[in-house]
């Protein structure tokens, strides 16, 4: 099994670890409660994340580097969005596409210079991708270098309410960066890539830095992250909470809401398919918008990715049929308890038809119904 950098901190505050696409990672952190009985878990990390902040280690996603003359050329083959519109410092989430449309990752995309990107990619996809990007390349007889450094480099992710704060007090440019830019800082003498995109629905930043270099730099980016104070501004967060928090954000997830199987129309991400990208005379099509055109001028996807909130305490679960009377009407992806709202929520494929908000539905879980009703994501916003 694969470890992250941050492997050795995960084991020395007790984490509860689970083996994640090969990856040894930490589910949550159960921490010591003041009679010495255990507390803390999922619940409270997801609170921790939406009332002041947590850590999460994302080393595990996928960090393809792609420079070279070509670079900008293969990702506009490969990625749904616009590639050569990005401005250096900026990041865009994208899909790549198989032949017939449907998804093989959703990514995101950092231009560092003219010839210089990186893409950040999924765990569970990094290992076909990187043949898939290669074949690619070698297809269009482009000249680019496709360097895999998700060995050699670590990735943490900062969410919350009073991150972007904390982080005022040591750098004035990085509290400036908009939405999915990032920067390039130095912390004595390493590199380090700081970007605002997230996946919590809240707002905060991921670090990019050597794997080699991490205990030096995580013992200044840890300093106030204490597993155990319960008043400490950062608390590290597992991928329990992680997945919780994506989803009261309705951020969908590959193996759940995303799959070779499912089209970006389907999944009301719209903005992160520029089937028009094509035209002009620096226009390149990517791998799959034919399909992707057929289908939309043929009327678009049957079932579209929506939201439902659910009356009671039952959870739906990936998989459950969703029933309008006795006929069904779509598949859930998702579901869980929403530790912010206090009440059931999930994601699924619904008919079209049927996407009005308060449309009533029901879960079918196999020994009986929970009935519910269709809502709009993200379930959660942050306050202003």
């Amino acid at each position: 099994m694969l470890k992250t950098p941050l492997n050795a901190f995960h084991v020395q505050h007790n984490a509860k670890m689970v083996d994640f696409a090969g990856w040894e990672m930490p589910i949550f952190y159960p921490r010591s409660g003041p009679d010495g009985a255990p507390a803390g878990g999922i619940v409270q990390e997801h609170h921790q994340v939406r009332n002041s902040g947590g850590m999460f280690d994302v080393s595990h996603m996928g960090r393809v580097k792609i420079t070279g003359i070509h670079a900008a050329r293969l990702l506009e083959r490969l990625c749904t969005r616009a590639i050569r519109s990005m401005i250096k410092g900026q990041c865009r989430y994208s899909f790549v596409c198989n032949e017939q449309g449907g998804i093989m990752d959703d990514v995101i995309v950092y231009r560092y210079d003219e010839d210089d990107f990186l893409v950040v990619v999924n765990a569970s996809n990094r290992e076909k991708l990187l043949p898939h990007f290669r074949r690619v390349a070698e297809a269009g007889q482009l000249k680019v270098k496709i360097d895999d450094q998700t060995m050699s480099t670590a990735m943490v992710a900062v969410q919350g309410p009073k991150v972007i704060d904390f982080i005022g007090k040591v750098s004035r440019e990085v509290p400036t960066l908009k939405r999915y830019a990032f920067a390039v800082k130095n912390l004595v003498f390493v590199k380090l890539t700081v970007s605002r995109t997230g996946y919590t629905g809240e707002d905060g930043v991921e670090v990019i830095l050597p794997g080699g270099m991490v205990g030096m730099a995580m013992k200044m980016i840890l300093k106030d992250v204490d597993p155990n104070d319960p008043n400490a501004l950062i608390r590290p967060a597992g991928l329990g909470a992680r997945d919780t928090l994506r989803m009261e954000a309705g951020m969908p997830l590959y193996g759940h809401e995303l799959s070779e199987e499912t089209s970006p129309l389907a999944t009301g991400f719209d903005f992160a398919v520029s089937l028009d990208k094509d035209q002009g005379d620096r226009g390149e099509s990517f791998i799959g918008m034919d399909a992707l055109k057929r289908q939309r001028d043929a009327g678009g996807p049957a079932q579209k990715l929506a939201g439902f909130k659910l009356d009671g305490k039952r959870s739906a679960r990936q998989g459950m049929k969703i029933m309008v009377k006795d006929r069904v009407v779509g598949t859930v992806t998702s579901g869980c308890p929403s530790p912010t709202l206090g009440y059931p929520i999930a994601m699924g494929y619904l008919d079209k038809e049927l996407l009005a908000d308060g449309t009533a539905i029901e879960i079918d879980t196999g020994k009986d119904r929970i009935a519910g009703v269709v809502t709009k994501m993200p379930f959660y916003r942050p306050a202003k």
